[in-house]
């Protein structure tokens, strides 16, 4: 599928009917910006639901923190 937007004056862009019905986004819903190179990747930001039991299985004990690496 290919769809264009184009930027307002306002730096406002609506994304085109037919992502939005593929993707099921719904208005209200939150997204988060990823630079990419030249362009950027557009996601939407989980609800906490949909984060239940992704560190299934993982360590909780001998990590580093960030303040260590230095």
């Amino acid at each position: 599928m290919t769809a264009t937007a184009t930027l307002s004056s306002k730096f406002q862009i609506s994304i085109p009917k037919a992502v939005r019905e593929e993707q099921q986004w719904k208005a209200g819903q939150e997204f988060v910006f990823i630079p990419k190179g030249e362009g950027v990747l557009v996601m939407p930001v989980p609800e906490l639901k949909q984060l239940a039991g992704i560190a299934k299985g993982a360590k909780t004990t001998s990590y580093r923190e960030r303040r260590d690496r230095y």
